[in-house]
Order: structure tokens, then C-alpha cells, then sequence
């Protein structure tokens, strides 16, 4: 019953949808419909990507299209009226490769901690002196001493250790538990 429900109210949609005027007209020419075609045919791609050049060979309203209208896509791709009007927007502002492609970030979403300079005043501090009463630096000790001489704000044992493990320098760079193997008298 809540099924049918849903489905007259998404028709009812659909149905006011339909009347709007198409304001991004997709037309492909010979190239890019056969790269679609290709795209579908190999499948091997990522879904997402499939979806978009489904979407626009049903929107393809050239001689060699079929000129779906969106409530027919709709139905027949199983995706949302939103997604096939990004799609033919991006297609008509920016063109097939923009659509088929994920635009990458413009900054990244956390900013790196250790850039360059900071992490060679890490990695002199890790190859200095322990601290007394220590044999070895820990990722703790290291973590609390480069915040103590201001070489960055904050920073967890784990960044320590990640930028560590780019090196020879690490306590956890040849080995896959908590602890360093030592070599024995045997090997």
C-alpha cells in the first residue's frame, strides 16, 4: 500500500515535470555517441560513469538518437529526475569528458600537518638523542616534543608515525605488529 502510494505521488511529479521546456538540449555528434556506446559495451567501468552515458544516449535528440523525454529515462534507468538534469547541464556547459569524469577537489579536504620543512626538523629530531631514560624515541614522545618546540600546533602518534614510515626512521616501518624485531644470535 506504501509502494502504491509513492509511485502516483512520483507520477504526479513526473507528470508536472514533463510540462517544463528542456533548457539543456542534448545533441551528440558521431564521436561522441560511438565513445558512449563503447563506454556501455566494455563495462568495466564505474556505475556512476555507466548511468551518465546511459543517460545521455536516451537524451540524444540527433538524427542518430533516440530523444527519450525525462520521465521515460527516468523509469528506465531507475534514477532521479535531478541526476538527468545535472547530467545534460554538464553535457551542454562543459562537454562528454566533464560529464564522464569526476572533477577533482580544488583544496583537499584535511591540509597536510608535516609539509616539507617540518617534517626534515621531524625526522632530525627522531635520529637526535632519546630523551634520558630512554633507549629510543617513541611515536609519543616524538608526538609531544615537536609540539613542545613549536614545530606544529598538534599532531597524533599516528601522523607522527605515517610520516615516519616514509623513512627508514620508523619504529613501525619494518614491522607489522607494536614492536621492532631485533636480530638474534641464530640469524
Amino acid at each position: 500500500m506504501i509502494r502504491f502510494r509513492r509511485d502516483r505521488a512520483t507520477e504526479a511529479i513526473m507528470a508536472a515535470k514533463k510540462i517544463v521546456v528542456k533548457k539543456y538540449v542534448v545533441r551528440l555528434s558521431c564521436g561522441e555517441r560511438s565513445l558512449l556506446e563503447a563506454l556501455i559495451r566494455k563495462g568495466s567501468n564505474p556505475a556512476q560513469r555507466l548511468l551518465k552515458a546511459r543517460i545521455l544516449l536516451k537524451a540524444d535528440v540527433s538524427e542518430a538518437g533516440e530523444g527519450w523525454s525525462d520521465n521515460q529515462i527516468i523509469q528506465a534507468l531507475a534514477t532521479s529526475a535531478s541526476m538527468v538534469y545535472r547530467v545534460r547541464k554538464q553535457l551542454v556547459e562543459d562537454g562528454v569528458e566533464a560529464v564522464l569524469s569526476r572533477k577533482p577537489r580544488a583544496t583537499p579536504s584535511v591540509s597536510r600537518i608535516f609539509d616539507g620543512e617540518k617534517e626534515a626538523k621531524l625526522i632530525a629530531l627522531a635520529c637526535s638523542e632519546p630523551p634520558k631514560g630512554r633507549a629510543r624515541w617513541t611515536l609519543r614522545l616524538l608526538e609531544n616534543k615537536v609540539v613542545e618546540l613549536n614545530i606544529v600546533d598538534r599532531a597524533s602518534d599516528s601522523t607522527i608515525g605515517r610520516t615516519l614510515k616514509k623513512t627508514s626512521l620508523s619504529p613501525i616501518s619494518n614491522s607489522n605488529g607494536s614492536f621492532r624485531r631485533r636480530p638474534t644470535a641464530h640469524s
